[in-house]
């Protein structure tokens, strides 16, 4: 996942020329959009979006958010004030008077401070195990003290909160969420879940699932996604910002197969893909042999585990006990660099 960056929007190429040059002063590389739609898959995750006269009206109709900033080469009048009010501006720069302050702006939005990070989990068929692993991830990571934020982003799965046996617990899932109802997400100790209902399927907008994903970093130390295997445009904006991928493939020629489709569905995204080879191996295929007919890198794999199943059908959250093939190959994935050491401690389960 590239780091968050500033936003430019803007048509107008004299403009634009002038603003690029004040970001390359400030040291940093925006992100330019020429108009809202180009703008929309950028505007929520962006950390400063600076806006041209041309474009301000348009971008009215994008989600609220902070840090808008209007630029405009004269001093303002009171139409321009009012097109301010209309996007949300929070400030209107009049160039070239307001040069200094806008290159400390920009660098001081690459200096924000930083987001959680993002890992998303797929299957490479269905029955993978992809949501109990993510599930695994979110339990282990709470459990070695981190806040975490457990996004469900299948609108046909069963709902992941019943993969953690909290189908009981209150609060607020993706149907609520997009009839626009506020309040809490299900929660325990340190986890917090975003769930698709199991009696619903709802479409989840990109829109929502960026503010979504955009509270989740700013709240939380990790976010975890659950993602289907057939994107929808929700889950490819979920994908965007996400720091890693892990594609579960259970050891059987079949499920490599199918694997390397839901592999080319993915296309090049920005982010690295690795494989999680799940146990037993009927054929005796090598969780190395796999990973090389998929072009990836090895992640790790999943022993077998018995009672794994019946715990999950008897509502237990998976490696809650701390112990165990998944716990352990939790724990050596959260140990990454890029998420920092997660280990399990002691204490009440989730």
């Amino acid at each position: 996942m590239q780091h968050p960056r500033s936003l430019i929007v803007t048509a107008d190429p004299r403009l634009l020329d002038e603003l690029l040059r004040l970001t390359a002063r400030a040291g940093v590389v925006p992100m330019v959009a020429p108009d809202p739609a180009a703008a929309r898959q950028l505007w929520n995750g962006a950390t400063l979006v600076v806006v041209g006269p041309d474009q301000a009206e348009g971008c009215a109709g994008l989600p609220s958010r902070s840090r808008v900033v209007l630029v405009v080469d004269s001093d303002p009048d009171d139409p321009l004030w009012e097109l301010a009010q209309l996007l949300g501006a929070e400030h209107v720069a009049a160039l070239p008077a307001a040069e200094p302050w806008l290159v400390e702006r920009f660098g001081a939005a690459e200096r924000a401070a930083p987001v959680a990070p993002v890992i998303g989990v797929l299957g490479g068929r269905g029955g993978a195990g992809a949501s109990v692993l993510a599930a695994g991830l979110a339990v282990t990571a709470a459990r070695g003290g981190s806040d975490v934020l457990l996004v469900d982003a299948d609108p046909l799965g069963g709902g992941v909160d019943l993969v953690l046996g909290w189908e009981e617990v209150g609060g607020l899932r993706w149907p609520e969420l997009t009839s626009g109802e506020l309040g809490p997400f299900p929660e325990r100790g340190r986890l917090s879940v975003l769930s698709q209902d199991r009696h619903v399927a709802v479409e989840v907008s990109p829109e929502l699932m960026a503010t979504a994903l955009r509270t989740g970093r700013s709240s939380s130390d990790l976010v975890v996604l659950d993602l289907p295997r057939t994107l929808d445009d929700a889950a490819r904006h979920a994908i965007g910002h996400a720091d890693r991928l892990l594609l579960v493939v259970p050891a059987e020629l079949r499920a490599c197969a199918a694997a390397a489709k839901v592999v080319a569905h993915l296309g090049t995204p920005d982010v690295p893909v690795e494989v999680i080879v799940r146990g037993p191996s009927p054929g005796r295929l090598r969780a190395a042999e796999i990973a090389r007919a998929l072009s990836l890198p090895l992640a790790g794999t999943l022993r077998s585990e018995p009672g794994l199943v019946t715990a999950l059908e008897r509502g237990s959250a998976p490696a809650h006990t701390g112990r165990g093939p998944l716990a352990e190959l939790c724990r050596r994935l959260l140990a990454d660099p890029r998420f920092g050491p997660v280990s399990a401690r002691p204490g009440e389960a989730s």
